[in-house]
């Protein structure tokens, strides 16, 4: 079993958008692998990245997915129904077989933009799911990867690992190239902050040489962006629940929010383009309305 395997990235082109959604092909002694599977939108940008590598996707036998949001498990069923083996967290896995109220849930929030943002989502063949837990191996195409339990952005997520690399879908949050900027996704319903941070502690215990998030490619700095993860997902939190607290509703709560991401980002060094790129790859209204909704479930409890 190796641990260095060769890893490409599979820029999807979501929504016309460069370097904002990503899968990865991973090439191991016995073939190629997919870790993400991008919307059912993207499908067509994929199976050509993948044929520009020089494979064919009936090569493909294995699909891990890190969750089963749309942007990153859409097209699962697809690869299921094509004869591939496809990997998800085992409270995900039902929804991949069986996946009516998943998109009924999304079809509430984007209405008439479902279908140009996401595309189909095709049902697994429940034969071709295979559901993990936290701590699983996988022996697959002469490689060894382990599953780990990562929830805060979801209950449903894991981080794949293959010797010192992860790939860690959204549970070290967003970072586009060239900016070194962290941004938080925390769609609703299961942002949770407390539970996020363990898992960051998880994952910088681990020393990692490199991850590579969904949003988007390779991170070198590994304990630094975690650590700047960490500290945000809490800054962030705070900051809706002082506007929460402070009587704003939603939508000023929403300008609030855009005011402090782009005072961030300008403070990095982004310009505006950049901060629009963001935009698209994170919607800010998601993680207003997943973090309210958490603070309110809290204030319930």
């Amino acid at each position: 079993m190796i641990t260095n395997p060769d890893i490409h990235i599979l820029d999807l082109n979501f929504q016309g958008n460069p370097e904002v959604t990503a899968a990865y092909l991973v090439v191991g002694p016995e073939g190629p692998i997919l870790i993400e599977t991008g919307p059912g939108s993207t499908l067509t940008t994929l199976l050509s990245q993948i044929r520009k590598l020089g494979f064919e996707p009936e090569q493909i036998k294995h699909v891990l997915v890190t969750h089963i949001h749309l942007d990153h498990a859409g097209a699962a069923g697809w690869w299921a129904q094509q004869g591939a083996q496809v990997y998800v967290h085992s409270f995900g896995a039902r929804h991949l077989i069986s996946p009516e109220k998943l998109m009924a849930s999304a079809q509430r929030i984007y209405g008439d933009k479902m279908d140009l943002l996401w595309g189909e989502m095709l049902p697994a063949p429940a034969d071709r799911v295979t559901e993990l837990f936290d701590n699983d191996i996988l022996e697959i195409a002469g490689l060894k990867i382990t599953a780990l339990e990562t929830p805060g952005h979801a209950r449903h997520h894991h981080v794949y690992v293959i010797g010192d690399v992860a790939f860690t879908g959204d549970a070290a949050a967003v970072q586009l190239p060239g900016f070194g900027l962290p941004d938080i996704p925390a769609p609703p319903p299961e942002f949770d902050l407390e539970v996020w941070e363990a898992t960051l502690d998880r994952l910088l215990a681990q020393k990692f040489r490199q991850i590579y998030p969904t949003h988007f490619g390779l991170v070198a700095d590994v304990q630094g962006h975690l650590s700047a993860v960490k500290a945000l997902v809490r800054e962030t939190a705070v900051f809706i629940q002082t506007q929460m607290q402070a009587g704003l509703e939603r939508d000023d709560i929403l300008t609030a929010y855009e005011h402090w991401f782009a005072e961030r980002a300008r403070a990095a060094g982004l310009d505006e383009a950049a901060i629009a790129h963001y935009a698209a790859a994170n919607p800010l209204y998601m993680s207003v309305d997943g973090i309210m909704r958490y603070w309110r479930r809290r204030a319930q409890d």
